[in-house]
């Protein structure tokens, strides 16, 4: 028997997600040096390596699987995500006949996995997809507004959209399914060409429309707190919401007092509750205070996961080894896993992480797409959304007139 299971991992640690990549390479760090100070798996240590896919473009994440693949004959694949590729790296995997799990957030993955189940077997999307975004978005809105938490002065929707199919999903989302739930959009989708740091024209724009909500679905950090900044030169009287990158305390470092206020979601993150809260001091502990254990949850989430299906199957596979992997595939969609984001509960033809409350009523068996507030630029994001999970109020951005 191998005295450790190597498992790869496929993460920008440079380029313009790097402030991501850093987070998912420290989320499988720290399961790893957990798993292995409580003995392994099946007595076996988990043993990483790292592949940097820098500007994520098909070519470099796809070169970078093969050499996890065939020069580090690694069992899994598990990491954040790479928006460029469009799958393109499952094929070398599916060739290899092991066990993916990655965050791309992509409907794709739902097309690629449904296309040839058999070939793409060990290929996991460790969070919801990104239309669930928009649907969720806009289902918050409603439940805000409803409990009388926020009172928009209209109905009208603002939608700007980054220039990556990710961002342009999520932005089409939002436009068709305003109606279903009460809003009109006045603006957009308004898709930009990012990376972007002026984004003073669009906003003006934007806000001539007098929205009650506005909504950036670009998901650079940088780029974010650049909108926001300008935005605060004129603001209107507008809930803003930016898109997954203003979770990072980069953002808020950059904005500084003008982050205050602002609406940001994740469909995978971390919940305030004991598991939580505890598992934040140990990664902040064990990468510095200026770490973002919001993001490197999701690939320590998904380690977890995977070692708890190896576990279950009896042991993993090398490349080449189909049979022993598919053991692993279906102990992790017959295995619901309570991790510190919620439960990841993989839908069983699509191969993703189920979303609550916007697929599943039950948050036993749906991973919470998580709604926070910047309140506070010393405390870290409140979390308002949704039941169970919220345990702070949402308030009104200092930028409101009335």
């Amino acid at each position: 028997m191998l005295s450790e299971i190597p498992i790869g991992s496929l993460v920008p640690l440079t380029g313009p997600s790097a402030v991501d990549g850093r987070e998912f390479r420290n989320g499988v760090l720290m399961a790893c040096e957990e798993i292995n100070a409580k003995g392994g798996v099946l007595g076996q240590e988990l043993h990483p390596h790292f592949e940097d896919t820098g500007r994520q473009t098909p070519e470099e994440v796809v070169a970078a699987a093969n050499r996890l693949i065939e020069h580090k004959h690694v069992h899994a694949i598990i990491n954040g995500y790479n928006i460029g590729p469009q799958n393109a790296e499952y094929e070398p995997i599916a060739d290899a006949g092991i066990i993916y799990i990655h965050h791309n957030t992509l409907l794709q993955h739902h097309d690629t996995v449904l296309s040839d189940p058999e070939r793409y077997f060990g290929c996991f999307m460790g969070n919801p997809a990104e239309y669930w975004y928009g649907r969720g978005f806009l289902k918050f809105l409603s439940a805000l507004r409803e409990r009388s938490a926020w009172r928009p002065h209209n109905n009208r929707l603002a939608i700007i959209s980054g220039s990556k199919p990710y961002s342009i999903v999520i932005a089409k989302a939002m436009a068709s399914s305003a109606r279903t739930f009460g809003w009109d959009v006045a603006f957009g989708p308004e898709i930009v060409q990012t990376p972007r740091s002026d984004w003073r024209d669009v906003i003006a724009r934007a806000t001539a429309t007098d929205p009650a909500v506005i909504a950036n679905t670009h998901f650079y950090a940088g780029d974010l707190a650049h909108f926001q900044s300008q935005f605060m030169e004129a603001p209107s009287n507008s809930l803003v919401y930016l898109q997954y990158g203003a979770m990072h305390r980069s953002f808020s470092e950059l904005a500084q007092e003008n982050a205050i206020g602002v609406v940001v979601s994740a469909v995978t993150s971390l919940l305030r509750d004991e598991m939580g809260r505890a598992f934040s001091r140990r990664y902040l502990e064990r990468f510095g205070p200026h770490s973002t254990p919001q993001v490197g949850c999701q690939c320590y989430n998904a380690v977890q996961h995977y070692a708890l299906a190896v576990a279950a199957a009896g042991g993993s596979g090398a490349p080449g080894q189909h049979t022993t992997n598919r053991r692993v595939a279906q102990s992790l969609k017959d295995i619901t896993w309570r991790g510190v984001s919620g439960a990841t509960h993989y839908h069983e033809q699509w191969q993703t992480a189920v979303s609550y409350p916007d697929q599943s009523n039950d948050p036993s068996l749906g991973m919470p797409h998580l709604f926070f507030q910047v309140q506070s630029l010393d405390r870290g994001l409140a979390l308002i959304a949704p039941e169970p999970y919220d345990v702070d109020p949402f308030i009104q951005p200092p930028w409101f007139t009335s």
